[in-house]
């Protein structure tokens, strides 16, 4: 994917009336989450007494070796300071690349390692892993067969082993209106996530 990586976190607040009682929720993923406005969106769904926090890094992967790891971006240094009280993750687009294919076999041991750091942060956050979305175009050199046969499988053994729930974005995405370029969310698409995302996490 052409995109980068950023070295930047953007902090979506809601204006709570006490911060020191607010529910913080921490918006893990690549540009699906960094570019799109579905963590301003979740913001607005869930009100004053949340604070949520873009945590999203262009381009990156659950896999170590990629070269775009999201588990080494300044994004992921930032979440334990943010302290959450709930972690959302929607990963695993950008490793349906063809260029990983054969190192796919690590995506469930490396996504493992990933959630269970963010299991372990001090403010023992309550994590959501979301199924990314569909791929509705190959225009950034992503595969859209790599995610349905390959990643969303993972994803769901992932889950099974680390004990969190699933928060099925890819179905609730199923309709190539909800994007601009095929992979990247519309306005609609993100509001199609936040709602999802909602119902999950309350």
């Amino acid at each position: 994917m052409s995109l980068q990586s950023k070295a930047k976190v953007y902090i979506q607040r809601t204006k709570a009336k006490d911060s020191t009682a607010s529910i913080r929720v921490a918006c893990i993923g690549d540009s699906i989450t960094e570019l799109s406005n579905y963590p301003n969106q979740l913001a607005n769904i869930l009100g004053d007494q949340y604070i949520v926090g873009n945590f999203g890094a262009c381009g990156t992967t659950v896999l170590n070796d990629s070269g775009s790891p999201y588990r080494f971006t300044e994004a992921h240094k930032e979440i334990a300071k943010f302290q959450p009280d709930i972690i959302i993750s929607i990963l695993g687009t950008n490793d349906a690349s063809p260029s990983f294919e054969h190192n796919l076999g690590f995506f469930v041991n490396d996504y493992v390692l990933l959630l269970q750091e963010f299991k372990n942060l001090p403010s023992k956050p309550e994590v959501f892993i979301a199924n990314p979305p569909p791929i509705f175009s190959e225009i950034l050199g992503l595969d859209p067969e790599l995610l349905e046969k390959i990643i969303i499988p993972a994803i769901t053994e992932t889950s099974i082993k680390t004990c969190l729930p699933v928060i099925d974005v890819h179905s609730a995405m199923n309709k190539q209106e909800y994007f601009f370029d095929g992979v990247h969310p519309s306005i609609e698409g993100a509001r199609v996530i936040a709602q999802e995302v909602y119902k999950s996490i309350i």
